[in-house]
């Protein structure tokens, strides 16, 4: 049974200004496999979710989880998303 991995691709290739083309180039797949994977319509395989996470310079967990991922801003700054100061 196959299970759903969630994953960040489309928050950091947008942050990083990164198209899904030049993406797909880097990594060695077809410019429409990184939007299936961004849809969650594809899990990638473990080679391309570490080329992934090494195209960014980021440990393969900051992009991919088999647990859905909490808004940046809850993580970044607690349950209600707001700094205390």
């Amino acid at each position: 049974m196959s299970e759903q991995v969630h994953n960040r691709l489309a928050v950091v290739r947008a942050e990083r200004k990164v198209s899904r083309q030049a993406l797909a180039e880097a990594v060695g797949v077809h410019y429409q496999t990184i939007g299936y994977i961004e849809r969650g319509q594809y899990n990638p395989s473990l080679d391309l979710a570490l080329k992934l996470a090494a195209h960014f310079g980021l440990p393969v967990e900051a992009l991919f989880s088999l647990e859905p991922f909490q808004p940046l801003t809850q993580e970044i700054y607690g349950e209600n998303g707001r700094t205390t100061t």
